[in-house]
């Protein structure tokens, strides 16, 4: 039995000034107790250095290079969304369990493709989670770039899906699994309305924006498509659907116009798929190794994971010069970087513009590289990272500038690019979106509904403009419309000046549209179609840097360490990023448009953020 009492005797006990209390364990005695808790806490505190010891052998060991044997075959993983910001909590770190992401896989290919001790390639395209397109045609790119070294490689699909076949085509030859069909059908998108659900609840979405195509208000606002929404998505779709026809017509050696009838009539069973053309072959795993190199002695199997580890300087391609990459996935949001548990990763303007400043100040770094994946956020944070990259380009200690975009770089996403006097885009990228919304969802009624009342008391004609319990008034919306207009026509004139272009003739092609990096391209919007890769050969003329000299890529932010990875994972910052896998949320920046104007942005803040489907 415990007892805890402050004095046996009937008064508190003073040493020193201190009033303290003693813990009794009947049968006991104060000092046995006191050192029975020291030994417990002793042993504790020992485990958890002896856990953080052995972490730290067991990293070194498996951060070793691993040995290639000659004549290896590679084998090459693209799965899940291709995130370039691959998984980083402490036991995918030490364990080497890390997500292949789109940089990781590109890398492995640019080292077999000079690695002599690399005979062949297996790619391998299982359950593509990704909504998007340009990090699935940047993966594309780099297979075809490594058939120069007329090395084989092969496909092997699991499962024959779009975004798996699209990738599948770009090899060699491409292998089918026996029992899996070929599910080539054609290109749908879907938008949520959630404009009926909002009057059920009592609830009024007032929002405004600029330009007819600035539909990201519209699934709160509108029951279906507004005429301007449906044709954009309607163009979306059918340029997305022409770049898949053209690259499948051009890995199969067939026409476009063969490819858009097989279209129409798959999908299609494996033998079927086999006898129209648009596979080699069936075959399980075990029987692939007979089939890559037809005759020759079966080479070593290598994981894609341990091929990582292998150093890019081992093998020749160390870089003398460097080249900053600097990474702006997710919302652009004011304040620091983090993860959001629903949406996913939040760049946050404070910590983008720390980055710059750091490459700026590194006289080591030759050019700068921002690299974008970001459907846009925040006006005010925008602005703040466009003002600091415009330094960076033409201030003192200026560096070449270029932007590189990946899956999004729409709205304020576009308007951190525009600083960039060379913007690269993947054919597929989603960019544009050059308009800007603010409004606020009315909850008032929906408090009425369950007995609440909301009533305020203010000092200031508008200091209740923002307030979530009625609409804006005429004088509240007229205020909210010149805030819009303002920030859109500097929005036009930044984008005109970046794009030597009249206002005019950008305001006709913005209004808040989203077009592909292909559609954006020939409008001038971008002036280059490739990945990252091609971003960084512009840097590197641009720093007058040999085009055949190797350079080292400094990414920010930088990998973390160990200790870091050790602290998070104590103070619990990985376990908000797990608790998106847990909801069961495959693609996060797909819910962005119904959760985050709600939770992360300040109350009537102005958006520049793009309109969301699922192209699938």
């Amino acid at each position: 039995m415990i007892v805890i009492d402050p004095d046996p005797s009937g008064g508190p006990q003073a040493e020193g000034g201190l009033i303290y209390s003693r813990l009794y364990i009947e049968g006991g005695h104060p000092v046995a107790t006191r050192r029975g808790l020291g030994l417990v806490l002793g042993i504790l505190l020992a485990a958890i250095l002896v856990s953080m010891a052995a972490m730290v052998v067991l990293a070194l060991v498996v951060g070793r290079e691993p040995p290639v044997p000659a004549n290896s075959v590679l084998v090459v993983r693209v799965e899940g969304d291709l995130a370039d910001a691959a998984s980083d909590t402490i036991f995918a770190s030490v364990l080497g369990a890390r997500r292949n992401g789109t940089r990781a896989i590109v890398e492995n290919l640019r080292k077999a493709k000079a690695d002599s001790r690399i005979s062949a390639v297996i790619v391998r395209p299982l359950g593509l989670s990704t909504a998007y397109w340009a990090r699935v045609q940047e993966v594309r790119d780099a297979i075809l770039d490594f058939k120069t070294s007329r090395k084989p490689i092969v496909a092997h699909l699991e499962y024959g899906g779009d975004r798996e076949y699209f990738v599948a085509t770009a090899c060699d030859r491409v292998f089918l699994q026996p029992t899996s069909p070929l599910d080539m059908s054609g290109f749908a998108s879907y938008v949520l309305f959630l404009r009926g659900t909002l009057d059920k609840v009592g609830a009024y979405p007032d929002f405004l924006h600029i330009g007819d195509f600035k539909t990201a208000p519209n699934q709160y606002t509108e029951k279906t498509f507004t005429p301007a929404h449906r044709e954009m998505a309607e163009s979306l779709n059918r340029d997305l659907f022409e770049q898949y026809v053209q690259a499948v017509a051009s890995g199969r050696k067939k026409t476009p116009e063969d490819i858009r009838r097989l279209v129409d009539e798959g999908p299609f069973l494996a033998e079927d798929a086999v006898r129209a053309g648009l596979v080699d072959d069936l075959a399980y795993d075990d029987q692939l190794d007979a089939k890559v190199r037809p005759g020759a002695k079966a080479g070593v199997r290598l994981k894609d994971d341990d091929y990582s580890k292998v150093g890019a300087a081992s093998i020749g391609l160390g870089g003398r010069s460097r080249i900053a990459v600097i990474n702006a996935y997710g919302v652009i949001n004011s304040g620091r970087s983090g993860i959001d548990p629903l949406n996913g990763a939040v760049v946050g303007s404070d910590t983008l513009v720390e980055y710059i400043r750091k490459a700026r100040k590194d006289r080591s770094i030759k050019a700068i590289v921002l690299h974008i994946d970001s459907p846009g956020g925040s006006t005010v944070a925008s602005d703040v990272i466009w003002r600091e990259l415009v330094q960076a380009s033409t201030g003192p200690g200026a560096r070449p500038l270029v932007a590189s975009m990946s899956d999004l770089a729409a709205s304020g996403g576009y308007y951190i690019a525009m600083a960039a006097p060379d913007i690269v885009a993947q054919p597929g990228t989603l960019t544009g979106s050059i308009g800007i919304f603010g409004g606020k969802i009315v909850t008032g009624g929906t408090y009425a509904k369950l007995g609440m009342n909301i009533e305020a008391v203010s000092i200031g004609k508008h200091a209740e403009m923002n307030s979530p319990a009625r609409p804006y008034s005429e004088e509240d919306r007229a205020k909210l419309d010149e805030q819009l207009r303002a920030f859109y026509n500097q929005f036009i004139e930044k984008v005109a000046a970046s794009r030597h272009k009249k206002p005019e003739e950008i305001d006709a092609i913005a209004q808040g549209r989203v077009w592909t990096g292909r559609q954006a391209k020939d409008l001038g919007l971008v002036d280059v179609l490739g990945g990252l890769d091609k971003a960084v050969a512009i840097a590197k003329e641009r720093a007058k840097i040999p085009a055949g000299e190797q350079v080292e890529l400094v990414v920010y932010p930088p990998r973390r360490s160990l200790y870091d990875l050790l602290m998070s994972s104590f103070t619990g910052m990985d376990e908000r990023a797990q608790l998106a896998a847990l909801l069961g949320i495959r693609d996060e920046r797909a819910l962005w448009a119904l959760t985050a104007p709600v939770r992360l942005f300040r109350r009537g803040e102005l958006l520049a953020l793009m309109p969301f489907g699922y192209i699938r």
